[in-house]
């Protein structure tokens, strides 16, 4: 077995698996990317962001306590922010005079970060919106700090500069950033052991799924290769996937209409030599016969020349016929349509049939009370007419009553043939249009047809679009009927 019969490239399991993998990868590169990168960014931004929150929420509750400070400090002890977020907070005058006391907590610390504060300060007089922000790194450890300084309340109303100055607060918060190398170190290796896990979880969930997956089609592709080989009878069988459930029932249909054509065709070979060998057997008997016993007796020669003619013509109906069918299944034929009169073309086909009636006894009964014009071709119609009337002769009651109806409803013209014959059974009724198809019943009467009567009434009708069917109960026989489109004539 080669390599390439081991290992197909191209198959869907290989497929599967690269692709789980190759998510699994980026998935875990996109992490690795994310903590390691954008560690540092992130954490910077979400502390200038919890700073300026919390300025603002202090801002916001001084207002609400109708700028009572002592509150505000009061708050800001006994939640103990400070300790909390590792952030400082100082409150003073525009001045620079200490509002909250330096013993006050860890307050005390502010007096480390002097130089941001006069910064902030410096910054705080010259923005329209009241607000300043300094963003620095102290040398001694690298570690970086966030400064941010915004009035809690600001007085303008006085002309004395120095009295504004000492009625106006202002809220300092500083930040300090510290390293996160620490935490990368320790996310690292996290994410080793991560990669790791999730690289075998990745890797055998691929494998798993792309085994489940590929082994249904790789069965149903077995079960193909067997229904092509000639095993029509092959049942495919899906997987867990109602996809792959839907294409194995879709073959399995596919692989029993096979069986059944393959029946058909063997069929049609087997009637078609059938038919084809007995006028054959027929013409080469009788010719023998002239030959060797009546070609001196003139009666005899004229009887045994009658059957090889009578053979030979049924014969050619039969080539005949099967030429037909072939040229309307390929849609070879053009229809010579015309408006003619439905009633009368039914009378004409019936009155050939008259021959039955005197020699055999059959009885036609015809039932159509006005003119009824249709649109379509008229030698085909008759056709139809003739192929109806003849199945209902041969497979007519005892009786022999035949019965053509031809009924007018709306823009519709429905016509009916009827006979009081055994029936047809109802597993066997949609198959009377096929070619070749033979009842189960038995013939009333010998038939000396092609076998492709009903199969040609179908082809004409549906070049003709025309709606056609079958109704039949088993002891009582059958109507076989089609509707077509009547026309009114401009008068």
């Amino acid at each position: 077995m080669s390599l390439k019969s081991k290992f197909d490239f191209k198959s869907i399991r290989f497929k599967l698996w690269v692709y789980f993998i190759s998510f699994a990868i980026i998935l875990i590169s996109l992490i690795w990317f994310l903590q390691i990168f954008f560690l540092n960014n992130f954490y910077q931004d979400m502390k200038i962001r919890e700073t300026t929150n919390l300025a603002d929420e202090l801002v916001q509750y001084y207002n609400d306590q109708n700028q009572d400070l002592s509150k505000l400090m009061q708050k800001i002890d006994t939640l103990s922010l400070s300790n909390e977020n590792d952030l400082y907070i100082r409150v003073e005058t525009a001045a620079g005079a200490i509002v909250i006391p330096p013993t006050y907590g860890a307050h005390v610390q502010l007096y480390r970060y002097s130089l941001q504060i006069q910064e902030l300060r410096a910054q705080l007089e010259i923005s329209p919106l009241g607000k300043a922000s300094i963003l620095s790194q102290k040398e001694e450890n690298g570690m970086r700090i966030f400064s941010y300084a915004r009035y809690l309340s600001k007085v303008t109303s006085s002309f004395d500069e120095d009295e504004n100055k000492a009625n106006s607060y202002i809220v300092y918060i500083v930040s300090p950033l510290y390293p996160v190398k620490s935490t990368i170190s320790i996310l690292r290796a996290q994410l080793v052991y991560i990669t790791v896990i999730a690289a075998l979880l990745a890797l055998t969930l691929a494998l798993y799924l792309a085994s489940r997956i590929s082994k249904p089609i790789k069965e149903i592709t077995n079960s193909a290769a067997e229904m092509g080989k000639g095993h029509y009878g092959v049942k495919f069988k899906g997987g867990h996937y109602s996809e792959i459930t839907e294409l194995a029932d879709t073959l399995t249909n596919a692989s029993r209409e096979l069986e059944k054509t393959d029946m058909y065709q063997k069929d049609l070979i087997a009637n078609v030599s059938h038919d084809l060998r007995t006028p054959l057997t027929m013409i080469k008997s009788y010719a023998e016969m002239i030959r060797d016993l009546s070609g001196d007796n003139p009666p005899k020669r004229e009887a045994h020349l009658g059957v090889i003619i009578d053979e030979t013509d049924r014969l050619n109906t039969l080539v005949n016929d099967m030429l037909n069918m072939s040229k309307m299944q390929s849609k070879s034929i053009k229809l010579e349509r015309s408006n003619f009169d439905l009633k009368k073309t039914a009378e004409t086909i019936l009155a050939s049939f008259e021959i039955l009636a005197e020699k055999e006894g059959y009885h036609f009964k015809f039932h159509c009370p006005v003119a009824v014009i249709v649109n379509g071709d008229e030698t085909k119609i008759k056709q139809v007419l003739s192929n109806l009337i003849n199945n209902a002769v041969k497979y007519g009651g005892e009786d022999k009553e035949i019965i053509v109806n031809i009924k007018k409803s709306s823009r519709k013209v429905r016509c009916e043939v009827i006979d009081h014959g055994a029936g047809i059974a109802p597993d066997e009724i949609n198959h009377v249009w096929e070619r070749y198809y033979k009842s189960s019943t038995h013939h009333v009467r010998p038939t000396d047809g092609s076998g492709l009567g009903l199969s040609i009434v179908k082809e004409i009708l549906t070049l003709h679009k025309a709606n056609y069917g079958v109704n039949s109960k088993l002891g009582k026989g059958s109507t076989f009927w089609f509707e077509m489109d009547t026309v009114k004539l401009k008068k």
